[in-house]
């Protein structure tokens, strides 16, 4: 054998001898770590890391941490003393958002974008979007779905009526709106601010509005007018020396005004008209012209008929002017003029004894024989003082021997049925006496 080669194998048996790299010795398998990589150290600084004796630390990629023991030694029994492996960081579930949802590029695991959405009607509140993080950890706070959305409700459009005939209202209806929310659906709690339909509305505009609210609070609202008109001829106004009542409002479609005069005139023209639909008034205007007493006529009771339902009569007689009861009496009377006059009073003086007696309306004269017949047809005496009061229908109502005040007399007229009517009209207009 040469000398060289003998020299050579007697190298390699010293060293497979000293290092074990004989058949015998203890051999673990070679190291692999998936997505991770060791670092291992031998016992004498040999060539492989596979020897006995050799210890390994295992490190991870990032994204990946250790599952198992962070550091093995090979053994003699040709094994690893533990397990180990690197697993890809898994943050934890994310919750889904109420009313949302989440869509993630590569669900829990590490450097997964996840982002949020919501359901029509809701809006992000929080983070748009998390990604999982080395710590195990999502970037960014809690992101909720909240509805912001203001719910909507449609009223219906403007409302107008004409007030019927001898009316001031008229009686409007519509459909109670419903709300509708993108979130909620329908919603049909609605809160009404106004008159609700159904109801007589007086003439003029009225504001209607709804208000909804959604779960969330959000307040939807909506307005319409409704408009009311009431057609209207134009104001009347009462004739001179006369009265006037109206029904209704006075000059609206459908009133009637009546028209009446003061005592001692005589209504002339329409007795009453009334508003018309086409804004005219129907007959014609009136008027009240001083009373035309006809003293010319032949007999006591056609006299007495120009007074009926128009005037009262107060008859006083006396056998001659210097009578004191007679002189008393007219000097109260004249005193009481304005009650006079309101209570349709009119006075008739019958003084002195047939021929030579005389009347008297106010100024105007009464022939002898006509003064002659009233005294007979009311059977008052000519020699002595008489007063009669005499209503409007005509009837004697009370006699008086004596003279009396004012106030006496008045107090019985005003107990009249239409005298009753006669101060509710006067009332009206604002005729009283001072």
């Amino acid at each position: 054998m040469d000398t060289w080669l003998k020299l050579l194998l007697f190298v390699a048996v010293h060293l497979s001898s000293t290092y074990g790299y004989d058949g015998e010795d203890p051999w673990c398998a070679p190291i692999k770590v998936k997505n991770g990589q060791a670092r291992c150290r031998t016992p004498r600084g040999e060539y492989y890391k596979n020897v006995m004796g050799t210890r390994c630390n295992i490190h991870c990629n990032k994204g990946y941490e250790i599952q198992g023991h962070p550091e093995v030694l090979c053994m003699s029994s040709k094994r690893w003393s533990g397990n180990y492996a690197c697993r890809e960081i898994r943050c934890p579930k994310l919750t889904l958002p109420a009313n949302g949802g989440i869509k993630c590029s590569d669900g829990s695991y590490f450097n997964s974008r996840c982002e949020f959405f919501c359901s029509p009607g809701y809006q992000l509140k929080g983070e748009r979007s998390v990604t999982c993080m080395s710590s195990k950890a999502w970037t960014g706070k809690h992101t909720s779905c909240v509805d912001v959305e203001t719910p909507t409700i449609k009223c219906p459009s403007v409302k107008e009526k004409t007030a019927e005939p001898e009316t001031l209202t008229a009686r409007v209806y519509w459909e109670t709106p419903e709300g509708r929310d993108t979130a909620d659906g329908i919603l049909t709690d609605v809160t009404l601010k106004g008159m609700p339909p159904g109801s007589y509305f007086p003439e003029g505009d009225h504001r209607i509005q709804y208000t909804v609210y959604d779960r969330a609070g959000n307040k939807g609202t909506c307005k319409f007018a409704v408009k009311v008109r009431v057609r209207r001829c134009g104001r009347l106004h009462p004739p001179e020396n006369g009265y006037m009542k109206c029904s209704s409002d006075g000059d609206n479609y459908g009133a009637t005004c009546a028209f009446t005069c003061m005592g001692g005139f005589e209504l002339q023209g329409s007795t009453a008209r009334v508003c018309q639909y086409g804004l005219t008034w129907a007959g014609t205007e009136p008027s009240c012209a001083p009373m035309n007493i006809n003293v010319a006529v032949r007999s006591a009771a056609a006299l007495l008929d120009q007074f009926y339902e128009k005037r009262r009569l107060l008859i006083v007689s006396a056998p001659s002017a210097a009578n004191h009861n007679y002189r008393f009496q007219m000097g109260i009377l004249q005193q009481a003029q304005c009650g006079v006059d309101m209570r349709h009073i009119t006075i008739i003086e019958l003084v002195g004894v047939y021929p030579a007696q005389i009347g008297r309306i106010r100024h105007r004269l009464i022939p002898p024989g006509l003064a002659l017949q009233l005294r007979l047809l009311l059977q008052i005496s000519h020699t002595s003082y008489t007063m009669v009061l005499i209503d409007k229908h005509g009837m004697d109502k009370e006699r008086y021997a004596f003279p009396v005040t004012a106030a006496e007399l008045f107090t019985l007229i005003d107990t009249f049925p239409l005298r009753k009517e006669e101060m509710n009209v006067q009332a009206e207009a604002g005729q009283t006496c001072n």
